[in-house]
């Protein structure tokens, strides 16, 4: 892609895979940035206007292009013919893929979004992510539901992130294992709350109650 009339937002998309490549060895600064823009040709006053956020820029950047990395990878119709716990672990198994030539990046960028500072920004990294992957797993949940299933799923990414960057088992083996084991304790929690929302179901509503008392029917 000719980036010499590129936007901000397509410059940014460009260039953050090379940024985090070269946050490797030159942590998440202007050098990586530089680096990253001398290899397209970006003029680097541009450069630092697309990513003036600093290392938090960067770092959401490269998380974008790894969300549309995943996306990338599966068709339609291949998650469709996948159970549901299927689809999802072969989603976050695939963002491991694609973030394991870079892990020593991906630590420097835990170690960023790990500041008290950055708490709130990177609860909605994550979030994002979540909700990436489980739109491309189908879910078109719009209560409570849409919450609770990001939520959890957040939660364990960042669980298995963090036994990703430490795991040196052939094939990254440890930590899809612990993946498995977390994904099915999502399928367990899911399928407990099913069960209970039926049983409740017809059981008389508090709130409708209350209201019929301040509103009685005439």
């Amino acid at each position: 892609m000719d980036l010499a009339d590129a936007t901000l937002d397509e410059l940014r998309d460009a260039l953050a895979p090379a940024v985090a490549a070269n946050a490797a060895f030159d942590g998440w600064n202007e050098s990586a940035l530089i680096v990253a823009a001398d290899a397209r040709g970006v003029d680097h006053d541009v450069a630092r206007l697309a990513f003036k956020g600093g290392a938090m820029t960067m770092i959401d950047a490269w998380f974008a292009s790894v969300d549309r990395d995943m996306t990338a990878r599966f068709t339609p119709e291949q998650l469709a013919a996948m159970k549901i716990r299927a689809r999802i672990t072969a989603l976050v198994e695939a963002r491991l893929d694609i973030l394991a030539g870079n892990r020593e990046a991906l630590r420097r960028a835990a170690a960023i979004l790990a500041m008290p500072q950055n708490a709130v920004r990177a609860a909605k990294l994550g979030w994002r992510s979540a909700d990436v992957m489980w739109r491309l797993a189908g879910d078109t949940a719009t209560d409570y539901n849409h919450y609770t299933k990001r939520g959890l799923l957040g939660s364990i990414y960042a669980a298995t992130i963090a036994v990703f960057l430490q795991d040196e088992s052939e094939g990254h083996a440890d930590t899809r294992a612990f993946l498995g084991r977390r994904i099915e304790g999502i399928m367990k929690f899911e399928k407990a709350k099913a069960g209970f929302l039926a049983r409740t179901s017809h059981r008389p509503s508090l709130s409708r109650f209350i209201g019929r008392l301040r509103y009685p029917v005439v």
